[in-house]
């Protein structure tokens, strides 16, 4: 907003948004496979479908203020022999959750949710807050979930999805995309992508937090601090192998997600390790707070707030270090925290 004594104009970021790369891509993958349609309740605009209907009218489908409908009729379309992707925000997809369980998990039907506004939501207000979708989907049997870190990926992370035989889910926030980070490798189910090497810590970003665990990379950079940053992609199933790399390394791992900590990707993270027999004490999980509510503000503060900006990350790497490095020289184990609230 730009202020001018008592007059207020909104001045439009000359960014792309989320939003918008998400309407480029879909339409990319319906010119590739006319089988895919875009089903949304009541939010073609806020969603991007509008920009997709103008030149697919016949694959997007607004079925109106009913989310748990929108879900019935994507299973349906699924169990045809179409491609549907739900498209709403994070925080309305609550309201359908027992109809993805019975209509899309419980009959293994590949529907696609594709998630806007997932993280925090600056001005729309704590109502529309996405932090609860990684928690609660990631519960429901053979749901594949995957969050890009960039323009590309999403685009990556679409076309897996068709391929899938078997729901899924990307999610996404309301934010400007960043510069596309090189050539998007393609999404493989379950598999990571490291963005730089380290041998002090490791963040595990996930989605678009990759993207303040860079800054904060380059930050600690030139305090002599060397960071690994993993693009983790997917929260199920979490890439096991880098998994097991960054915990056998023996320095402080991180993991960064724009949801609460209660359920989300570093609870994933942790649940694989103990499966796996790896050690679990050095994980320390960045996030949203499980016991408070973050109030209206810009999506730059209540990331602040919430301590995983860059310099929230840099801040909680730092003291990682520290006390890695001095039980180091003690010949003692580090004490390390086990969450950011």
């Amino acid at each position: 907003l730009e202020v001018d004594g008592d007059s207020v104009t909104v001045v439009k970021s000359e960014r792309k948004s989320w939003t918008a790369a998400f309407a480029e891509a879909l339409k990319q993958v319906i010119s590739e496979d006319q089988r895919v349609h875009a089903l949304t309740s009541a939010m073609p605009d806020g969603t991007g479908l509008a920009k997709v209907r103008e030149v697919y009218p016949e694959n997007v489908l607004d079925c109106g203020i009913a989310e748990g409908c929108t879900v019935d009729i994507a299973a349906g379309m699924a169990k045809s022999g179409l491609r549907p992707l739900v498209c709403v925000y994070s925080t309305f997809l609550q309201r359908a959750f027992d109809h993805i369980f019975q209509e899309v998990a419980l009959q293994g039907l590949p529907v696609g949710f594709c998630l806007d506004r997932a993280g925090l939501v600056g001005g729309d207000g704590a109502v529309h807050h996405g932090y609860l979708d990684i928690a609660y989907l990631r519960a429901f049997q053979n749901m594949v979930l995957m969050a890009p870190a960039d323009e590309p990926e999403l685009l990556a992370a679409l076309r897996l999805g068709q391929q899938l035989e078997q729901p899924y889910t990307i999610r996404y926030p309301r934010d400007s995309v960043p510069d596309p980070y090189g050539e998007a490798p393609p999404f493989h189910v379950g598999k990571s992508r490291t963005m730089r090497e380290g041998v002090d810590a490791t963040l595990l970003a996930y989605g678009a937090t990759v993207q303040s665990a860079l800054e904060a990379a380059q930050t600690l950079e030139a305090e002599g601090i060397d960071v690994c940053v993993v693009n983790a992609r997917f929260a199920k199933p979490i890439d096991e192998d880098m998994l097991t790399t960054a915990i056998t390394r023996g320095t402080p791992v991180l993991t960064i997600e724009d949801h609460s900590v209660a359920g989300g990707f570093g609870s994933a993270v942790l649940e694989t390790a103990n499966r796996l027999g790896l050690p679990t004490d050095g994980i320390i999980r960045l996030g949203l707070a499980e016991n408070r509510f973050y109030r209206h503000g810009s999506r730059a503060w209540q990331l602040a707030e919430a301590g995983i900006d860059a310099a929230g990350i840099a801040l909680a790497v730092r003291r990682a270090v520290k006390a890695a490095r001095e039980a180091l020289s003690n010949g003692e184990p580090a004490p390390r925290e086990r969450s950011s609230t």
